[in-house]
């Protein structure tokens, strides 16, 4: 008998020294840990991405992650956690075992080192780009308890809002000084604000829709087209990543005057082999009238709002990805005096009902190794607008506004080993918008209509040496308003001789399209 329970115990043994000496035989999967360096402590729900890919999930508990059914191949994994600096490592799947990677995170006092889009059109760390790229996170609208993107902007350096109606209290950004229509805001790299719904655009994007907001000083109009004169604010909405659903509220009081309500839900869902995956958000905003000065006419407008939308996606192949955004928005605004009676009853009425309605589409397909990329996109945005600006009881200042801004495009981004002299990256595509303006005031004869449309074109390469990163790129635009075709050249340059020193020079130009719409006239 004792012979038999000692050939057990060895058998066992052996068994146990053979899986230990041999990876884990299950092919086509990356199992790994994020770990804090020194002391090996676990980072629970860390960012993990591979890069190029879109592909993405989030540390468990214990700091642990995996992705399953991979195609056999060399993959770049970027590991990215609040207070850490951001990872990348390379490792190879094959079909036979699991590549197994460890990450081992260093804190970092400042968030200097996050990936953005807005430098080169490209996912690129922010250490990295070309240009400087200014990145506020979710981190932040907590810290300073914002509702709305208006209220965030101002902690970034060279910006400023300001509140340029008595009245209605409509808040434009200022960039480098310049006025607000000569910045371009995007939503997810897209130019689909126009300058109707860019009037109170700041104030009607709620922080619970957002992921990130990066913002590039300087003129951009090489990139993102016309308008980026002072520079681009790109509004980046959050992407499922897990399973996780988060509902928040607030009030707040001006100087024992005005109350303010907000509620805002959030829910993300994700498949286990994340092949598809849906955030849904919800806000409401409340605002009763402010008057600082106490003589009955407002200087912050009663406001009430409603937004709801989402963004799917759904991998059709490990090498594709199909995106889907939506959201609404349903706002009612007002200021002056008199709220209880009808608008054209008040000394002095501003009051706007929007009914916004925007989304897009996008197909992302990847080939080699995800070294080339083609992206096809389309956005569009309709605002509904009924407005009432006037005074002396005067009733025809009423008017209607119908404006609807697209937006369809393509573009190809190739990874070379060696372009002349280095390893570079080439982007290149064609871009086109429209955009549609009715506006009619019946009381005043006012019948006016304006449609703008502009075809594009952008090309840019980017050098990568060892201390020295060189980008080239030029745009061309047609308006067709303006008889000659527009030129926006841009040459930037990264010297980087350590990890803590960095030199950029940078030379770009902007410029303005023609538009009717201006709040200065009250359209």
């Amino acid at each position: 008998m004792k012979q038999i329970i000692l050939a057990l115990m060895l058998a066992v043994a052996g068994i146990g020294v053979a899986v230990a000496a041999n990876p884990i035989r299950e092919g086509n999967m990356i199992s790994g840990h994020v770990l804090v360096k020194g002391s090996e402590e676990n980072i629970p729900y860390a960012t993990v991405l591979i890069v190029g890919s879109g592909q993405g999930t989030v540390s468990n508990e214990e700091g642990q992650f995996e992705f399953k059914n991979l195609p056999a191949g060399k993959y770049t994994l970027r590991v990215s956690a609040v207070g850490y600096k951001t990872q990348e490592k390379a490792i190879e799947v094959n079909k036979d075992f699991t590549a197994v990677v460890h990450f081992q995170m260093e804190e970092e006092s400042f968030m200097t080192d996050e990936v953005v889009v807005s430098a080169n059109r490209n996912e690129v760390s922010r250490k990295a780009a070309p240009v400087v790229v200014n990145v506020m996170s979710a981190k932040l609208f907590e810290m300073v308890n914002s509702t709305d993107l208006a209220k965030t902007l101002n902690y970034q350096s060279g910006l400023r809002v300001e509140n340029n109606c008595q009245n209605c209290g409509f808040p434009q950004v200022r960039i480098n000084g310049l006025e607000g229509p000569y910045s371009q805001i995007l939503i997810n790299s897209r130019p689909v604000i126009s300058a109707l719904s860019g009037v109170y655009g700041l104030e009607q994007i709620p922080v619970n829709m957002i992921e990130r907001v990066e913002v590039v000083r300087g003129g951009g109009s090489a990139l993102f087209g016309a308008n980026a004169v002072g520079g681009t604010i790109n509004i980046i909405t959050k992407d499922p990543i897990n399973n996780s659903f988060q509902v928040s509220s607030m009030f707040s009081n001006m100087d024992g005057k005005s109350w303010e309500q907000y509620m805002g839900g959030n829910v993300s869902l994700v498949s286990k082999d994340n092949s598809y995956g849906i955030a849904l958000y919800e806000s409401y905003r409340n605002r009763n009238p402010y008057d600082r000065d106490g003589d009955g006419f407002s200087e912050l407008g009663k406001l009430n709002m409603n937004t709801f939308g989402f963004r799917a996606y759904y991998r059709p192949t490990h090498f594709s990805r199909i995106n889907l955004e939506y959201h609404t928005t349903n706002e009612f605004r007002r200021g002056g005096n008199k709220f209880d009676l009808q608008p054209h009853e008040a000394d002095i009425t501003e009051q706007t009902k929007h009914i916004i309605n925007s989304g897009g589409l996008s197909y992302d397909l990847f080939w080699r190794e995800y070294k080339h990329k083609i992206s096809l996109y389309g956005s569009i945005q309709h605002t509904d607008r009924n407005s009432y600006y006037g005074a002396q009881k005067d009733m025809n200042a009423y008017g209607k506004t119908d404006d609807l801004t697209w937006v369809a495009g393509g573009m190809y981004v190739g990874n070379m080993n060696n372009c002349l002299f280095a390893p570079a990256t080439f982007t290149g595509g064609l871009e086109y918008q429209n955009n549609s303006l009715h506006d009619v005031m019946t009381g005043y004869h006012r019948d006016m209509q304006q449609d703008v449309r502009i075809a594009s074109a952008f090309v840019q390469n980017e050098w990568k040496m060892n201390v020295l990163t060189m980008l080239v790129g030029a745009r061309l635009d047609k308006h067709n308003l303006i008889d000659k075709l527009i030129f926006s050249p841009r040459v930037n340059l990264l010297y980087k001789p350590t990890e803590d020193f960095q030199a950029r020079l940078t030379y770009s130009t902007g410029f303005r399209a023609p538009q009717a719409y201006d709040e200065d006239l009250h359209v």
